[in-house]
């Protein structure tokens, strides 16, 4: 084994995997060495690369405590492992609990005390386990003082098990899946926004629904509005801009000057012409609403500012609550405008200068004093982003839905965005998050995305988990993680090399399970795990004990034969669903469509896999219509295997049937799907190509509900699971109150 290899499997990463296909891929050491080194390793000698292995297996024994422990808020004993020197026979120790309160102790050690030794270097370590008052869930500091050293802990004392369905007062439900900017409505500008949101989660609910999901809703570059994939975010903390319903802001605020733009002819020209493309133009949007946007915050400036009005108060009241992270946001929104104005090809922190390539720099904090009313600026946006999802949270509660929102948490951060701009040690630069090759994308899949490094990962606390759950459950009643499996072992390219040479590299699974339980039960927030892909084994196991949701898809959940899943097959513990954003519609898979795209893109690796796959699919057909006459959902002679392009409506309703006689708590309807709708949203793997994240429902709000495809997908879900009736505490009503 080399060096390499050997530093390679002491930070974590893989010799192997098995994939999807059944093959052992072993990594390779050109691909380990780029990881290494982008994550700040020095492969320049062997005696280099040996002293580093060393440092990380001695880690454990060189540091009086660790620097996270997450502890088992169920023992009946709770403590922690510190590590003595010889000379160290007790150590004094102070908590600082999360709300404010103190406890102090001392504890003296004996021999029979210890657990376990190791001399390193002529100097015997020894672990002991140091006992700790029973602490409540939360997140504590504890500081120890020897004779000789002083440390830090950062405990996160963590129940078992995340919030579940039944809490709620939900079991056997159903909801939409909706793309947040493919709505429309007489008063959008361009894309879909938080109020026509809003009008759909409503009307939902009078149709007895019991959640909307919807795409991530992270800030992307409100300077770059054409970069448009929910998926890639600056941050994963706070809200995307471009949803911002500015007609709401304008009649809140009592905004003459936005009311008259907005109602001007220039203006409504502009807008008729906007929406009525059948793809969206981000960028023209963007231009359009932050005309509007500029005028509301000089309002509010100068009528609620300056006066300090109740709106001011909340709006202060917002900042102070979000601290530093809002702070860091919102400066690096102004200064990526700042240098776009200067340079077009500036797109984010790396084509900056050195000096405002970090946060914590001189330059940025002249910055900050210079360009304080920009900062703010920005701040406002988000806030009122915050006070918008609050209002669709509360309007879904009041209106019977037992759940609600339900949010995407992303699986990671855009390379040139605010959150690795905010804290680079944590990220592994020059890396990509992916997937390996599988029976849907023979390439593989590099998703651009910036790794976090799991070491680092763990010795910062798990921020770069807690905040992004905290934000995202702030309004949902649930939150699907995306691509979960990466919290047990995730899949990294390396630079310059292809999607199918990636390696996949170890997280600390169960801690970051406890972290995402505790934040659960906290906000009361169902959480739904996306675990599809190459399945680590013993995954669905830990992830079922953890109280999450499996993540179950109906083209997927077959027998080995081919032949499908029977629906009470399924299991209880899961959402179910026909189809995702990443795959094609119902009728979009009974006509090929998908396949047509894969061609024409040149997705195949070798050209007769589309023959293969195209014969499979005339096979697929019939085990679907098989299955779906099996279990009484579809009348076989209504509709015939054939290819067929127009909306097939016993095929649309008939596999929702199907799902809807699953065991499964939740069952997502997508939106594209109850429409009848062939195109996909997304196509992985490709960005222009195809028109990802740019499509527009064909039917307005005001006319969703009078569609027949719609009208009938509603009633067969109201007969096969039909919503009780809700009953929320008052903590639900008030949990995430502005």
């Amino acid at each position: 084994m080399t060096l390499i290899n050997q530093l390679a499997q002491a930070v974590g990463f893989h010799d192997s995997y098995v994939n999807c296909f059944g093959a052992t891929i072993t990594a390779e050491d050109e691909s380990r060495a780029a990881l290494l080194t982008a994550m700040g390793y020095d492969l320049s000698s062997d005696s280099a690369i040996f002293r580093q292995i060393e440092q990380i297996q001695n880690s454990r024994w060189l540091e009086l405590i660790q620097p996270t422990n997450v502890i088992k808020s169920e023992l009946t004993e709770h403590a922690c492992e510190i590590v003595l020197l010889d000379n160290e026979q007790s150590v004094v120790w102070q908590l600082e609990l999360e709300d404010g309160s103190q406890l102090n102790g001392e504890f003296s050690f004996t021999p029979s005390a210890t657990l376990e030794s190791r001399i390193i270097e002529q100097v015997n370590y020894r672990a002991c386990r140091l006992p700790l008052p029973k602490l409540e869930q939360g997140y504590h500091q504890l500081r120890l003082t020897t004779s000789h050293r002083q440390a830090e802990s950062f405990l996160i004392v963590a129940p078992p098990t995340c919030y579940q369905p039944q809490q709620a007062n939900a079991a056997k439900i159903w909801g939409f899946a909706a793309q947040v900017y493919s709505l429309k409505s007489s008063s959008s500008i361009g894309m879909g926004d938080f109020s026509d949101l809003n009008k759909f989660v409503v009307e939902a609910a009078k149709n007895d629904a019991s959640l909307v999901g919807i795409n991530p809703v992270h800030p992307l570059f409100p300077n770059n509005p054409a970069h448009r994939s929910p998926y890639s975010p600056s941050s994963r903390c706070f809200w995307n801009v471009m949803y911002l319903d500015v007609h709401e802001i304008a009649e809140r605020l009592s905004c003459s000057a936005a009311q008259a733009l907005l109602n001007s002819n220039e203006f409504k020209q502009q807008l008729q012409s906007l929406n009525e493309r059948e793809q969206i133009d981000y960028s023209k949007a963007g231009e359009l609403k932050f005309q509007v946007l500029e005028l509301l915050y000089q309002s509010f400036c100068s009528e609620h500012r300056a006066c300090n009005s109740e709106l001011e108060q909340a709006f202060v009241s917002f900042c102070h609550e979000q601290g530093q992270d809002l702070e860091t946001l919102t400066t690096y929104d102004a200064l990526y405008e700042y240098f776009r104005e200067r340079d077009e090809q500036a797109y984010g922190w790396r084509y900056w200068p050195e000096e405002y390539q970090s946060p914590t720099t001189e330059a940025v904090a002249q910055f900050q004093s210079e360009h304080r009313e920009r900062i703010d600026f920005y701040a406002f946006l988000q806030w009122n982003c915050d006070w918008q999802l609050n209002q669709i949270a509360s309007d879904a509660r009041r209106a019977g839905m037992p759940v609600g929102l339900y949010l995407d948490l992303a699986v990671g951060s855009d390379g040139g965005g605010a959150d690795v701009w905010a804290n680079r040690s944590v990220y592994v630069a020059g890396g990509s998050v992916g997937a390996p090759p599988d029976a849907t994308n023979s390439l593989g899949q590099d998703w651009g995305l910036t790794p976090i490094n799991p070491l680092q990962l763990e010795r910062q606390g798990y921020q770069a988990l807690i905040k992004p759950l905290r934000s995202c459950m702030r309004h949902a009643g649930a939150l699907r993680i995306d691509h979960v499996l990466g919290y047990m072992r995730q899949y990294w390219v390396a630079p310059g090399k292809r999607a199918n040479e990636g390696i996949y590299i170890r997280f600390p699974f169960e801690d970051m399970l406890r972290v995402i339980a505790l934040e659960s039960q906290r906000s009361q927030c169902v959480v739904i795990g996306e675990d599809l892909g190459t399945m680590p084994e013993g995954f669905s196991e830990i992830m079922a004990r953890a109280g999450l949701l499996s993540y179950r898809i109906l083209f997927f959940e077959r027998w080995d034969s081919g032949l499908f899943h029977r629906p009470e097959v399924y299991p209880e513990q899961a959402m179910v669903t026909v189809s995702t954003h990443d795959l094609p519609t119902v009728n979009g898979w009974w006509s090929e469509n998908d396949l047509h795209w894969r061609e024409q893109l040149n997705l195949y690796p070798e050209p007769q896999m589309a023959c293969a796959e195209r014969n499979h699919r005339i096979a697929d057909r019939e085990k679907l219509l098989a299955a779906l006459q099996d279990a009484e959902c579809i009348n076989v002679d209504s509709l015939t295997p054939q290819i067929q392009s127009e909306n097939n409506l016993a095929l649309v309703t008939g596999v929702q049937k199907y799902l809807a006689k699953s065991p499964g708590f939740i069952q997502m309807i997508p939106l594209e799907d109850a429409l009848g709708l062939t195109e996909q949203v997304n196509i992985p793997g490709t960005i222009d190509e195809h028109p990802n994240w740019l499509q527009r429902l064909p039917v307005s709000i005001e006319n969703l509900w009078q569609d027949k495809t719609l009208q009938a997908v509603v009633a067969a879900m109201n007969h096969l699971r039909p919503r009780g009736v809700a009953t929320t505490t008052s903590d639900q009503n008030n949990k995430r109150a502005s």
